[in-house]
């Protein structure tokens, strides 16, 4: 017998299962002609998010998703622990502006983190905005600060019921209250000041009130707006009306000197472009051009632009660029690219802090601006690490640790003497210290070396008796590094064991491991994943019956494309506000801009290969299909809950197993971002007791 569960109840669990009764998803006669191959579209009604139809549909499902959640036995039992477990401390790194120190904090159960300030470390922490009091429900969110450069004023963005649309709004710090100044149809923007003037942000045009969360997002601009004045007086700043499917952004250098902007055809590739300010120039000049590559300006060294870039090193260098003579010939190295990925590069203290990947976990460097390598940074293990980043008079930073078994924790980095302190532990009912993680390589389709990161109880035994929950991404040069999650400390507490595969299409190896999951090589993306599945069951970490798979976004994308691929691999699928309609996704807010990744099938070529792994596409009717809990949102304006729609009732069409494939449909939230502690609660405990039902498991819970 297994310490942790027990397997009381898998027959008469699929008895049950049997009794299913779905609501009927009428057909339409839809079909693209997709360069001379007829495709059926039955179910494109569900496009429409503003019909009455859809309303109805949605309602349907929700109340058979319900009532199947509701009649698991523990389900409660399963949610009042996870609550139990989310009740601790959360405690954000502080970030000094001005003579106060800025940070967010959740006691617990708080729907959204406060977000305080305090003079000094040793000040009484006092609180400045309490998005809790925004809604009654916890669905708007606080999104993104930014601090004027003598921290005079701050904005901050909120978010109303997960969308990706914001507004930005203004507050003084000398009296602690809002101007009467807020800047609406904010999307996909950063907020850069400069000075305590303005602050230069970027956002589309006013959107028609019923198409907002899934009409097209086109003509992204860069506005600057003027403290005190009203948003319909900001300055244009930079457009490109001939090309509408394009992404903008301004950043102003942290001395005021230059404006840059950076213009996106997508996910990856960016062309930069600069104005130096205090010269008063007229115009933009090209910095670094094209789309191939992912240029960063990191900071201004007396009038040379210090860029972190792939241009000729797929793992990121960092070079100094005269805006004046910009060719690339004209390049100097400061620090040449290494074998390890180079993430990101902080400053602060008069250093630089390059962060690389090693088999995706964390190595810090820290770098004089000449380029000389002063140290590396001890860590507390293996592990992701965050922050190190601050003013240039600063003589301390702090930054975040965290890891599989490892809740974020927060130190001090002493900058002159290499020394790290703890200055905030974080303390859960979760004993991290009888937990370990384990990172392994197999060997995918092709001959591939893959890593593997598998986390559970200490001594776990490879006899194919334990419960996983596999998961991955796989995409949009998006690694996939340590970090603790407290719903997936409950399935680990319960005996499971939760595996991370380092799949093609991230950045964990740098450009060229990235490029091998994009475009037509998207399939080794998902023969990795499923590569990973069968060698946890060949190696007796588990059996098909008690494996499932999990992943959002374009991680809901692998789910669907590899339960399709797959059927016979998994027990339980899991896939979350997933881009299942290949076909079609380009046509949807901002799906146009994921074309670089995917392609698209107004390509012919392109078509090809997206037809053969378009989840919604490759259904094989009279299939036993896992158990399917398909999650998707009501607000999700970045992938929209269509693509779950449609997926959802094509599975029911093609099943024909006893398993339930089931989709449950989030009112009043989006993509994930600002979701309210209540609604994750709500949603873990409603997943965990689906897996653990359809795998014939009981939870032994205190």
């Amino acid at each position: 017998m297994r310490p942790l569960f027990f397997a009381l109840f898998l027959l008469s669990s699929q008895c049950c299962f049997a009794q299913l009764k779905y609501p009927v998803t009428q057909k339409g006669d839809v079909k693209d002609n997709y360069h001379g191959t007829l495709i059926a579209d039955p179910y494109r009604w569900l496009e429409d998010d503003n019909s009455e139809a859809t309303h109805q549909w949605v309602n349907a499902q929700n109340q058979v998703t319900g009532s199947y959640l509701a009649a698991i036995p523990f389900r409660n039992a399963v949610k009042d622990r996870l609550a139990v477990l989310w009740n601790y401390p959360k405690i954000g790194s502080p970030r000094k502006e001005g003579e106060f120190y800025y940070f967010f904090k959740n006691d617990g159960l708080q729907n959204q983190s406060i977000f305080y300030r305090q003079k000094g470390l040793t000040g009484s922490p006092e609180v400045f905005i309490d998005p809790n009091t925004f809604s009654a429900d916890g669905t708007i969110a606080l999104g993104g600060q930014s601090f004027s450069k003598q921290a005079l004023y701050m904005t901050y963005m909120i978010a109303r019921s997960g969308s990706d649309w914001q507004e930005a709004i203004i507050r003084n710090l000398s009296t602690g209250r809002n101007i009467d100044d807020t800047i609406k149809w904010i999307k996909f923007s950063g907020i850069s000041w400069l000075g305590d003037v303005g602050f230069y942000y970027s956002r589309y045009p006013v959107p028609d009130a019923d198409t907002k969360l899934s009409k097209q997002n086109r003509y992204h601009k860069v506005y600057f707006h003027r403290v005190g004045t009203k948003q319909s007086a900001d300055e244009l700043v930079y457009e490109d009306n001939e090309n509408p499917l394009r992404n903008v952004g301004g950043s102003v250098t942290d001395d005021g000197r230059f404006l840059i902007i950076s213009q996106t055809e997508g996910t990856s590739g960016n062309e930069l472009w600069v104005k130096e300010l205090a010269a008063k120039q007229t115009g933009f000049s090209k910095l670094i051009d094209g789309f191939s590559t992912d240029p960063d300006v990191v900071d201004n060294i007396e009038g040379q632009l210090l860029v972190k870039t792939n241009q000729d090193a797929p793992n990121f260098k960092v070079v100094l660029v005269d805006p004046k003579n910009p060719a690339k010939e004209n390049w100097k190295t400061l620090i040449g690219e290494k074998s390890d990925v180079l993430q990101g590069v902080g400053t602060g203290g008069g250093f630089l802090f390059c962060s690389y990947l090693k088999d995706a976990s964390t190595r810090v460097y820290q770098y004089s601006y000449d380029g000389k390598l002063v140290r590396e940074i001890k860590l507390p293990g293996i592990g992701a690490a965050s922050g190190f980043d601050g003013k240039s008079k600063d003589k301390s930073l702090f930054y975040t640790f965290t890891s599989y078994t490892y809740p974020p924790t927060i130190y001090t980095y002493d900058i002159a003497t290499g020394q790290s302190s703890l200055f905030r532990k974080t303390e859960t009912a979760f004993k991290s210290e009888d937990y370990e993680t384990r990172q392994v390589f197999f060997t995918s389709k092709d001959g591939t070396k893959v890593p593997l990161f598998i986390t559970g109880k200490k001594g776990f035994k490879l006899d194919g008796n334990n419960p996983v929950l596999l998961y991955g991404y796989g995409g949009f040069n998006i690694p996939q590094t340590p970090g603790f999650s407290i719903s997936n400390a409950f399935w680990m507490e319960q005996g499971g064991l939760y595996a991370v595969v380092n799949l093609r299409g991230g950045s964990e190896y740098g450009e060229a491991w990235h490029k091998a999951g994009m475009l037509d090589k998207k399939q080794n993306v998902f023969d990795d994943f499923i590569g990973a599945a069968e060698f946890l069951i060949a190696n007796k970490y588990t059996r098909k019956e008690l494996l499932a798979i999990r992943g959002g976004s374009n991680g809901g994308l692998l789910v669907g494309a590899c339960m399709t691929q797959r059927p016979d691999l998994f027990q339980v699928a899991l896939p979350a506000v997933g881009v299942m309609d290949m076909l079609r996704y380009h046509l949807f807010t901002i799906g146009w801009a994921w074309a670089v990744e995917y392609g698209r099938s107004d390509n012919p070529e392109q078509f090809k290969y997206l037809i053969k792994y378009s989840p919604l596409h490759n259904f094989k009717e009279g299939t036993n299909y896992p158990a399917t809990l398909v999650t998707t949102a009501d607000h999700d304006d970045r992938v929209v809950p269509a693509h779950s729609f449609k997926f959802a009732a094509r599975l029911q069409e093609a099943h024909k197993g006893t398993s339930p494939v089931l989709i449950r449909i989030e009112t009043k939230a989006g993509h994930g971002a600002g979701k309210p502690t209540a609604k994750q609660i709500e949603e873990a405990a409603d997943i965990w007791s689906f897996v653990l039902y359809n795998m014939g498991l009981q939870p032994r819970i205190k």
